[in-house]
């Protein structure tokens, strides 16, 4: 009797072929830390990290599309994060850490309290400039004692500039918006008598929202608002948010300076400026 070699062997549910063939995937853990972008396996949804919060007795984390909507999932396994699993975790509490840096990139003085203020300032167009600056330089502003004013427009810069009498000990420094050759605020500028004891500069953006990187509105670019349409309005209908009243303007800048952490979110654009402000009016130490 002829005999074949049985591959399989005597019984061939003895074995299970696949078994060896991939194995489960480890999860490690993942903090949820803010700004961590995730992908939910289930449903596909990816966004970054808002925060870690409780609700109905569980850790749940909160995450943020591009267009900012927001969905709520419970921590654990079921995600991916740089195409590997994850098991998500609630973020260890730090202790207080002083840090190093401002938001400016400034070496931090450790212990430093706001000084007493100064009478040179910085002079910018409207609130929205005023908080950005703020956001960024405030630190740096409060150890020299200077403080940044809303213009509400420049329309009469000159005007402006000579109520605050500028003279040695009190300097006066000017950002204006969308300063490039043949605007309206070129020509303004163009009028403001010659004085030492003032610098005006600008950037070349149509609003200081422009300055914003818009990587970190997940952009390449700010969007064309065509002629006619209000920009800011046009830039908040592109994003997706409301956008009908001056109320849903302020909201989305609010949203927008959000995603500023320090200058490097910041084109250099304005950065070289408001840092060129800032010393010009730190300089004159004939008030200190």
């Amino acid at each position: 009797m002829t005999r074949y070699d049985d591959r399989y062997g005597a019984d061939v549910l003895s074995a299970d072929p696949h078994a060896r063939s991939h194995p489960k995937p480890v999860h490690r853990d993942e903090p949820a830390v803010r700004g961590l972008v995730v992908e939910d396996v289930d449903t596909g949804w990816v966004g970054a990290v808002v925060r870690v919060e409780k609700s109905g007795g569980v850790h749940v984390v909160v995450l943020e599309d591009a267009k900012g909507r927001t969905r709520t999932f419970p921590l654990g396994s079921g995600f991916w994060v740089e195409g590997q699993p994850v098991r998500l975790v609630a973020p260890k509490a730090a202790g207080p850490v002083q840090p190093t840096r401002t938001a400016s990139g400034s070496v931090a003085v450790a212990g430093a309290g706001a000084r007493t203020a100064r009478a040179s300032r910085i002079l910018v167009e409207g609130r929205h400039d005023a908080e950005l600056v703020e956001k960024v330089w405030g630190d740096d502003l409060r150890v020299e004692g200077i403080v940044v004013e809303m213009l509400d427009g420049v329309d009469d810069l000159d005007a402006a500039i000579r109520s605050h009498a500028p003279r040695p000990g009190r300097r006066i420094g000017v950002l204006v918006d969308h300063l490039v050759p043949g605007s309206k605020e070129s020509r303004i500028v163009a009028k403001v008598g010659a004085n030492p004891h003032v610098l005006v500069v600008g950037h070349p953006f149509i609003d200081v929202w422009q300055s914003v990187r818009p990587q970190r509105l997940g952009w390449t670019r700010w969007p064309t608002v065509p002629r006619g349409q209000d920009w800011k309005h046009g830039v908040l209908a592109e994003l997706g948010w409301p956008h009908a009243t001056q109320a849903d303007v302020a909201h989305g800048w609010k949203r927008i300076l959000g995603t500023v952490r320090t200058y490097a979110d910041l084109e250099p654009a304005l950065l070289g400026r408001v840092e060129e402000l800032v010393d010009f009016v730190t300089a004159d130490l004939a008030d200190r």
